[in-house]
């Protein structure tokens, strides 16, 4: 069984940008999300797979991910539920650790997420400065909720929360 263990920080400021080693141009789309799973494709560049993972929150869920071609990959992005979400994942190293940090685009553009995979929910790991709050168990940043309801719309539905 897939298991991944992952925790998810908001990003404070720009100083990761120094320690990038790699970037990747991100599409991904949702083709099922029953509340306890949700499938995925992911097609970044010339690679794309198909992602299956437990929908519980916390830093340990299950998860499979399968290699397929991207041509595939391509045409079952367009069979996505939602419009699929745009982003820039850069890869950061710090200290043991790669760090990845996802710039979202489209209707995600102003979201800045850092995640790190641990090798056991006890692993220590030194937060870099521009580390910013942990969002690890707010399913409302998790990529298969930004598609359902992306980060463009959290100030107007607070504007229409304030409104009422």
């Amino acid at each position: 069984m897939g298991i991944e263990i992952e925790r998810k920080f908001l990003v404070a400021n720009d100083d990761w940008k120094q320690r990038v080693t790699h970037s990747a141009q991100m599409s991904q789309g949702y083709l099922g999300n029953t509340g306890k799973v949700s499938v995925r494709i992911r097609v970044a560049g010339e690679q794309a797979w198909i992602n299956i993972k437990s929908a519980n929150p916390g830093m340990t869920r299950i998860e499979f991910e399968y290699s397929v071609p991207v041509a595939q990959g391509r045409e079952m992005l367009r069979l996505s539920q939602q419009a699929p979400v745009e982003k820039t994942r850069y890869w950061v190293k710090e200290g043991r650790h790669t760090w990845e940090v996802d710039v979202f685009d489209g209707a995600n553009l102003g979201l800045v997420t850092a995640e790190l995979e641990l090798q056991s929910e006890k692993e220590e790991f030194n937060a870099p400065s521009w580390l910013g709050r942990e969002v690890t168990s707010e399913i409302c940043y998790y990529n298969n909720q930004l598609a359902r309801r992306p980060f463009s719309l959290w100030e107007q539905d607070q504007d229409s929360e304030r409104d009422e």
